[in-house]
């Protein structure tokens, strides 16, 4: 007799081929390995790209709004940018205006490598795109975008 608390191998099927969780954690990792691998001439990985691209702004952010356009909390922020800062790509210093915040700048060596990575970036990602035919770009970020709000109550924005 079979443990009251076993799930049928069918439910493992159903969630391999339907959960969203799964299949969009698994394009994740494919892409990240594909720019990883593509943005390592320039030092750098996929998240540090994108977080050098996320400072790249006419004033220097806080943490705070930085960790939210990545979906980080603040600490895994903190760690990401602690390589960034030691290999003089960013540089972190207290907000004059309130000493309990930070702020966060590229530096000039921080430009340049983001500078030369747009390129790669660029190209990469078009030749993803054109590897998608049957799918509107511009519709899947739509429906990504929809997927990374959710609410406070955990629910899904559309």
């Amino acid at each position: 007799m079979s443990n009251p608390r076993d799930v049928p191998f069918e439910t493992t099927h159903l969630i391999r081929d339907a959960c969203l969780c799964l299949h969009v954690q698994r394009a994740a990792r494919t892409l990240s390995r594909l720019f990883d691998e593509a943005l390592r001439p320039v030092g750098l990985t996929s998240g540090q790209f994108s977080l050098l691209n996320a400072l790249n702004r006419p004033a220097p952010p806080s943490i705070a709004p930085v960790a939210q356009l990545l979906a980080m909390d603040r600490t895994t922020l903190t760690a990401a940018l602690k390589p960034l800062e030691r290999d003089g790509l960013v540089a972190v210093a207290r907000d004059p205006d309130d000493r309990r915040n930070r702020l966060l700048r590229l530096t000039d060596k921080g430009r340049g490598v983001l500078a030369s990575a747009v390129p790669i970036w660029r190209d990469l990602h078009g030749a993803i795109e054109e590897g998608l035919p049957a799918l509107d770009p511009d519709a899947l970020r739509g429906a990504l975008r929809g997927l990374s709000r959710p609410t406070p109550t955990g629910t899904i924005q559309g």
